[in-house]
């Protein structure tokens, strides 16, 4: 396994580069099942990829990398996969917060995490609360996450202000919504990576992909390494981000 030194050496030259990135992580299911291994092997490779990744995103110098680890929809998986999942986030948590910290990365979350045993709970807010001075790069880990139930909550609170007379409907624009979201304490989204040959969002970030570039590549997430995200960097440092305009 390669590592956290060498992951980390100088970055190359990859032109204009995006503040933040988000992954849509897909394809550790058939990973698994090109080389006839169980799920739970693919899902480990894939945090094996969380690594190789996260540790790329700082030395290129990216200020926030957003992964979609666990959507809403992913309870309707087995409850046996379910169980594994959890406990190698557990896993994750318990063996690279100490990096975290001594990386100078700051964890973030969004998703709703009501849902996760109380000792996952219990892990994540500590991991949270040992990153939270931290003054480096963002980690933001979507965890129960989707990006429709987001909006119908942002929604619901403006029409609770409203009716409340603290906000006037007429007023509602897209900057009060971008106020309301999850991300809000992020830098807009630039780039949008999801792996294994899909080409969907999958209820990701719909908001805040509105302008953001989308890659979508073949490579199924536990073989994608720093040489893919470079490439990933570089080939959004080549397109022309006009916004509507000329």
């Amino acid at each position: 396994m390669t590592s956290a030194r060498a992951e980390l050496a100088p970055a190359p030259d990859v032109g204009v580069l995006p503040r933040h990135v988000a992954i849509i992580m897909d394809g550790n299911g058939r990973w698994a099942k090109q080389r006839r291994l169980p799920r739970l092997a693919g899902h480990r490779a894939g945090v094996e990829a969380v690594r190789r990744v996260t540790r790329a995103a700082r030395a290129l110098g990216i200020e926030a990398l957003t992964l979609y680890a666990f959507s809403s929809e992913n309870w309707r998986r087995p409850e046996e996969e379910i169980s594994d999942l959890m406990g190698l986030l557990r896993l994750f948590i318990c063996s690279d917060i100490d990096e975290m910290v001594r990386e100078n990365v700051r964890l973030r979350l969004i998703g709703d995490q009501s849902r996760f045993a109380p000792d996952l709970r219990s892990l994540l807010d500590d991991a949270l609360r040992r990153t939270a001075a931290n003054s480096g790069p963002l980690l933001v880990i979507a965890l129960n996450y989707g990006s429709q139930a987001e909006l119908v909550s942002v929604a619901r609170r403006l029409a609770e202000q409203a009716r409340e007379g603290a906000v006037d409907p007429a007023q509602i624009d897209a900057d009060m919504i971008e106020a309301a979201l999850e991300t809000r304490e992020l830098p807009p989204l630039d780039l949008l990576i999801r792996t294994s040959g899909e080409q969907r969002l999958s209820n990701f970030l719909l908001w805040q992909a509105a302008y953001a570039e989308l890659l979508f590549v073949d490579t199924l997430w536990p073989d994608f390494d720093a040489a893919e995200l470079a490439a990933a960097v570089a080939a959004f440092g080549q397109r022309q981000r006009r916004y509507g305009g000329l």
